[in-house]
């Protein structure tokens, strides 16, 4: 929508929030459609190491951690986390894993070279994707988690598109190596850098055989997206997840979002969990709590929509309603490091003895 005067704007404002009808209508469908199937297993638990990034744990102690908690799945989603890259280390951390009960998924960031988000720490964006396969099937993981960038980079020569047909060249080069492995790279929807269907264009354009996605419920807030509507386009793609609720509301500019413990925003959990069960019953629900924060999108503002050429009226729609539903929260600041991991903490096993108890979540007990 960039260059639209404010009569267009208005007609598209207008047009979106005459699809909110639509859009509610939509998810009452869903419900229906989710009770028709009652069989679904439950679904695997686990968490995102980052959900308690303060501890600065490495992988031997998130491990511990997430057997003491009595989940089924641990996504080890840095690669700093790990004390040595050496195969044998990694085989030594698979089989302690395998003791423990525990499936091991991993991950690292953006592997789009011309992203403001890249770093060259693990060499060219190419050779740091080959070392995260290489580890990916050291550890025994299906997946290797990578991410494009930020919402920046929506902003940057090119727009978006121009960044995800660098990702899509870099994940080319390396198809034959991810092929050899048996490790798929599961593309997260990051930061606000791509909308649902734009990660599913560049899915289909490296190749479903290697490729997939890997889901961020709170991230599809990020890109003026329902998580709900999201999964409905990247449920079937999706091999891998970082989870968590959010809280959106309107504000002066447009509205603001937080992101929260699980059961604690405005999100339809039991609907998007729903669908889940019945489109990817066996992918791990990662929990990554990211709280105490809010960021506005203003899109009011006529500036806004020049990183959002292509922006469809009814996924705006969706989000629109989402934030009539939701109330504003207030911050988080903590007095010192102690405080923010015992926080932190608190929010990830809150979050899932929610899923537990109110999702029906997890096959240990």
């Amino acid at each position: 929508m960039s260059g639209l005067g404010p009569c267009r704007r208005r007609e598209f404002l207008q047009s979106a929030l005459a699809a909110v009808g639509a859009t509610c209508l939509a998810g009452s469908r869903l419900v229906s459609r989710a009770a028709e199937n009652n069989s679904c297993p439950r679904l695997k638990l686990g968490f995102d190491n980052f959900a308690v990034r303060a501890m600065g744990w490495k992988a031997v102690q998130l491990m511990d951690y997430a057997a003491q908690l009595k989940l089924d799945s641990l996504f080890i989603s840095d690669l700093d986390a790990f004390e040595s890259h050496d195969s044998a280390h990694l085989r030594e951390l698979r089989a302690r894993a395998r003791d423990l009960g525990l499936e091991l998924y991993l991950g690292t960031w953006s592997i789009c070279p011309t992203s403001r988000a890249f770093r060259n720490k693990w060499g060219t964006a190419e050779e740091h994707l080959a070392l995260g396969i290489r580890m990916a099937r050291d550890l025994g993981s299906p997946v290797l988690r990578v991410v494009l960038g930020t919402l920046e980079d929506r902003r940057t020569p090119g727009g978006i598109e121009a960044r995800i047909e660098d990702t899509v060249r870099v994940l080319r080069a390396c198809r034959s190596r991810a092929l050899d492995a048996g490790v798929r790279i599961a593309v997260e929807n990051h930061a606000g850098d791509m909308q649902a269907w734009e990660l599913a264009q560049l899915v289909e354009a490296a190749g479903r055989d290697y490729v997939g996605v890997n889901f961020d419920s709170g991230n599809a807030c990020w890109t003026l997206e329902d998580p709900v509507r999201s999964f409905e386009i990247l449920g079937p793609y999706t091999i891998c997840t970082s989870l968590r609720d959010a809280m959106v509301w309107e504000s002066e500019q447009g509205a603001k979002v937080q992101w929260t413990a699980m059961g604690e925003g405005c999100l339809d959990l039991k609907t998007l969990f729903q669908r889940f069960a019945e489109v990817c019953p066996e992918v791990p629900v990662h929990i990554e709590t990211i709280s105490g924060f809010a960021r506005e999108f203003p899109y009011l503002r006529a500036d806004f929509w020049e990183a959002y050429p292509k922006a469809r009226a009814a996924d705006f729609a969706a989000f629109l309603a989402l934030a009539k539903r939701g109330r504003a929260l207030p911050g988080q600041r903590f007095a010192n490091a102690e405080e923010e991991r015992a926080y932190q903490r608190a929010e990830l096993e809150r979050s899932l003895r929610y899923c537990r108890q109110e999702l029906g979540m997890g096959r240990r007990s």
